[in-house]
């Protein structure tokens, strides 16, 4: 038993799949999270016309597919190869692959316990896919917060502090940073601690955003602020909202400020 899914893909979902048998017309498929059959047409294989379509999938091959369309009553689903950009292949196997580890971890769980995979599922992996979306988002989330993220879901205390063992070793959080320069200047008496008082707004956006952001005296009135998060996008918006916080707090304040972004 895998994660809990629907029986059938939606028209319009991108699945992995292994090639099992090819022909003349086409590619049949096995669905590897789904455990149905596809058939990918020849004419759905390349945007230009494939001579042999052996040049472009082979058997045992694993392959991500767009679903045109779900035959139910006949049991199989027809789909499509060349409707799938390099990027939405590189994003949909990128989430299988999280799935299978994720499943991967909560059965090493199941193990240690000397329970089924399927009472681990109801007693620990349905909460987190239901709080979290995703079974490894919920993990990963442990992995770097803590116990205490499962046992607020209602997890018993032994199945928790099992899977808290498990993914901090074996799920390592990588971090990217974005930095930039602020500069804050205030004429008043007290425009120290007004600048203070500013760069503290700024870091307690990272504290909102769940994400580190930290501050630097480079040179008066120069501070270097560094915002660590777990992609790039998140990064840079967390960045954004730090230092708008800090810029307004200083300009109410009678003072000015400036940032300038870093490489």
């Amino acid at each position: 038993m895998g994660l809990r899914r629907p029986e059938w893909p939606e028209v319009g979902d991108f699945v992995v799949a292994t090639v099992v048998r090819i022909t003349d017309y086409g590619a049949y498929v096995r669905l590897d999270e789904y455990d149905k059959e596809g058939l990918l047409h020849v004419s759905e294989v390349a945007s230009r016309w494939v001579r042999n379509i052996r040049d472009y999938v082979r058997e045992g091959q694993k392959v991500v597919l767009k679903v045109l369309r779900v035959h139910a009553e006949k049991g199989h689903v027809d789909l499509s190869h060349r409707r799938v950009t390099q990027r939405e292949k590189r994003e949909k196997l990128l989430s299988w692959k999280k799935d299978r580890k994720a499943e991967g971890l909560l059965r090493t769980a199941a193990e240690k316990l000397n329970i089924s995979f399927e009472e681990a599922y109801e007693r620990a992996g349905a909460l987190i896919e239901k709080a979290f979306g995703e079974l490894y988002y919920g993990l990963e989330k442990t992995a770097k917060d803590g116990v205490d993220v499962l046992l607020e879901l209602g997890i018993d205390k032994k199945l928790a502090v099992t899977l808290e063992e498990i993914v901090k070793e074996k799920i390592q959080i990588s971090l990217v940073n974005v930095k930039g320069i602020l500069e804050l200047q205030n004429p008043k008496p007290k425009g120290v601690l007004i600048i203070k008082d500013a760069l503290n707004h700024a870091k307690e956006v990272g504290e909102s955003e769940d994400a580190d952001v930290d501050v630097y005296l480079v040179s008066p009135p120069k501070y270097r602020i560094v915002v660590s998060a777990e992609d790039y996008k998140s990064a840079e918006n967390i960045l954004d909202k730090a230092t708008n916080s800090a810029l307004k707090f200083i300009s109410k304040s009678g003072g000015t400020g400036s940032f300038k972004r870093e490489k």
